[in-house]
């Protein structure tokens, strides 16, 4: 066991990578590629075997987030700029604003913003890949088992998910960390150390402090055997999921569910069902008491009374036969009334808050055709259905479906500005531009859409 231990660091590399984005994204080489690159060990091995594939993709770039938790930060975004240069791949970096919620950590906060923004980033089609390796899945696979998840959660991190208006890639879960920090030591390649990894508050900084170094010392294959056991767990969430489609099919009247159909089910297959029919329309799904209160007292209640279940940003209601989804408003949420953005005249629009500011920016290599916008275009926030082909030629999408996928919080969209030409939804703030204003090569003016979030 310690000689195949021994034996993996020398597997990975840019031959070895090739393969395995092969396997991942069925067009490689024929995609553009967009690295999330924070200056790590991870990251670094991730992007310098990009740079050296045999077979090169069509574009690769890279994003770096700064998150400005740390003083070295700045030092960070100049370090993986000289990496960038060094490797001849273009880099940009953005600033994230961190401002955690009520009863959100600082971590979870600076984990949402540095999505939200990669999601931002994306270009259509393009494909994110980030740098988790089999440690990282070991400890998430731990985490969410301590947490009380269940399959979907011992699933832990997909190798490939949509995500924005492409999808997040993860081609290192079978690699371990050792395996890429001995690379780089072989390539001369440099890194940056996170001095807040040596804090053990965070959770994950305890186990991987802490209790993960015994565990590997009993049980040296600990990362393997437990990213395995997260792809059975996977497979056991797609037949979940499967027979939730078709129970839930089965009792659909239209987007509602009939009690009566649901009632007939085990109560198993009850919340199976509730859980497909809930994450499919894209709101989070319900924690388990609340699940548990829908597949129960909700379904039996009386046929006079409206019983309903809430969770975050999130309600199921029973009116007679039939239940409803819908997401909840808290109290006081602020409106942005519908308004007109006259965009030839003022490329800013200030819009109240806490919506922020959208402007149009010219940009040579913008994403948005200029010539495809109408004069005047409408403002207004979510009120539920919206849809737009995020990626040219690929399929219509539900705003909810796009948000869930990004993980963007709920809180932050309620706060998205959407835009409409023409009655027809055409942006989401900066995140998702529909085909129809999307620039092509022979667009003669070209721009990007920036919104500025309210503090």
């Amino acid at each position: 066991m310690a000689r195949a231990r021994r034996a993996r660091p020398s597997s990975f590399g840019p031959p070895w990578l090739q393969r395995r984005l092969t396997e991942l994204l069925p067009a490689f080489p024929e995609v553009s590629l967009c690295v999330a690159f924070s200056g790590g060990a991870d990251s670094t091995a991730l992007l310098a075997a990009l740079a050296r594939l045999p077979r090169r993709p069509r574009a690769l770039r890279a994003v770096h987030i700064d998150h400005g938790l740390q003083p070295a930060s700045r030092q960070w975004g100049a370090h993986c700029r000289r990496v960038a240069r060094r490797l001849q791949v273009p880099l940009r970096v953005r600033a994230a604003r961190i401002v955690p919620g009520r009863g959100e950590s600082l971590e979870a906060a600076a984990r949402a913003a540095r999505y939200r923004l990669l999601a931002a980033e994306l270009e259509p089609g393009e494909a994110l890949l980030t740098a988790h390796h089999e440690d990282d899945q070991l400890e998430t696979v731990l985490l969410q088992l301590l947490r009380g998840a269940g399959v979907a959660g011992l699933a832990a991190m997909p190798a490939v998910a949509p995500f924005s208006s492409g999808v997040l890639a993860r081609p290192l879960l079978g690699v371990a960390r050792a395996a890429l920090t001995d690379w780089l030591r072989g390539q001369g390649l440099t890194w940056v150390e996170d001095e807040s990894n040596a804090q053990l508050r965070p959770d994950r900084n305890f186990l991987r402090a802490r209790v993960l170094p015994l565990l590997r010392e009993r049980w040296p294959s600990a990362a393997a055997t437990v990213s395995r056991s997260a792809r059975h767990a996977a497979e056991a969430q797609r037949l979940l999921d499967a027979l939730g489609e078709s129970d839930a099919g089965r009792a659909s009247v239209g987007a509602m569910l009939s009690a009566a159909v649901l009632r007939r089910l085990p109560p198993e297959r009850r919340r199976n069902a509730l859980r497909f029919w809930i994450t499919a329309a894209g709101a989070l799904a319900p924690p388990a008491a609340r699940l548990e209160e829908m597949a129960g007292p909700l379904l039996e209640a009386r046929q006079d009374t409206q019983p309903l279940v809430a969770w975050q940003g999130a309600v199921v209601q029973r009116e007679a036969d039939l239940l409803t989804l819908r997401a909840a408003a808290a109290p006081g949420t602020p409106r942005l009334p519908e308004a007109a953005w006259h965009w030839r005249r003022e490329r800013t629009r200030a819009l109240p808050a806490p919506f922020g500011t959208l402007q149009l920016r010219s940009d040579a290599r913008g994403p948005i055709d200029l010539d495809a916008l109408g004069s005047t275009l409408v403002l207004r926030q979510r009120r539920g259905g919206e849809q737009l082909r995020p990626v040219r030629g690929g399929p219509r999408r539900t705003l909810k479906q796009l948000l869930q996928e990004a993980q963007v919080p709920v809180a932050r969209r309620a706060q998205l500005p959407l835009l409409f030409d023409r009655g027809r939804l055409i942006g989401v703030a900066d995140l998702w531009l529909d085909e129809s204003v999307q620039a092509t090569a022979d667009s003669r003016r070209r721009a990007r859409l920036l919104w500025r979030a309210a503090p």
